[in-house]
């Protein structure tokens, strides 16, 4: 073999491991969703339900022809009714830049939403929307939709974390540590995590848990913070300090929800 065939050989041979570790990685990357969470603030509950009208009869149907499901529909269990909750779940980051240019292009959607997207100034749908983009864990890379029930209710899980290492770090504690491991084996119905790319109060992940009712989720969380798994996964040094804040919201389904 002559010595450039030689080295070409070797080079290849060395570049294979890497390019193979490249591909796993972006194969993993394209493996996981992407969440657009979004919540409108209105001026009160004649407004919240106008706009949720709009949302599940035409926001909902339209969402899922541009690829975009199962759509979350959300108010808050306690408190004023005036808030929606809205969680899009995508297949890429593509589907997330695209969306508005297909509904914009949607005649059915601009159709059956005008009184809501033709609003005028002096009587507005909503006040505001805020809006997080997330992108799924690794050891739970698609959304898990939950046996819808009556009586099912939501907890919606923020916990930040004071920079930016500790946050990757809570992260890691969720996938490689175990912990997401540990929900599914104490029975806590998780519907996605999500490391928030882009939103408030960063840095910071989402999740969002399932629950058959209020006493259910008692039980469920009890078993978990009960578990052996747990106490020895809390009381590892390396996962010190790496919450600094938990926000828990409660949800219940509006009607039209696909979860």
């Amino acid at each position: 073999m002559k010595r450039r065939d030689l080295l070409a050989t070797s080079c290849l041979a060395t570049a294979a491991p890497l390019l193979g570790a490249a591909a796993e990685a972006a194969e993993d990357q394209s493996a996981r969703e992407f969440y657009e969470l979004r919540r409108y603030t209105t001026a009160g509950e004649a407004q919240q339900q106008a706009l949720a009208t709009f949302l599940q009869q035409a926001a909902v149907p339209a969402l899922n022809r541009a690829g975009v499901g199962p759509v979350g529909l959300f108010e808050e269990l306690e408190g004023e009714k005036a808030v929606v909750f809205a969680l899009l779940p995508h297949k890429s980051l593509e589907s997330v830049v695209g969306l508005q240019g297909k509904l914009e292009a949607d005649a059915g959607y601009q159709a059956a939403g005008a009184s809501v997207l033709n609003t005028p100034k002096a009587e507005p749908a909503y006040q505001r929307i805020e809006s997080w983009l997330l992108q799924a864990f690794s050891h739970m890379p698609k959304l898990v939709a939950p046996e819808k029930k009556d009586s099912r209710i939501f907890e919606l899980r923020t916990y930040e974390s004071h920079s930016e290492k500790m946050g990757l770090k809570k992260i890691e504690m969720f996938n490689d540590g175990g912990e997401i491991d540990l929900f599914r084996r104490v029975g806590l119905q998780a519907v996605f995590f999500g490391q928030t790319l882009f939103g408030t109060q960063l840095p910071n992940l989402t999740y969002l848990l399932a629950f058959d009712d209020m006493a259910d989720h008692d039980a469920d969380w009890k078993r978990f913070l009960e578990d052996p798994g747990w106490l020895e996964l809390r009381g590892k040094a390396e996962y010190k300090d790496t919450v600094s804040h938990i926000t828990k919201t409660f949800l219940r389904p509006l009607p039209g929800s696909q979860l």
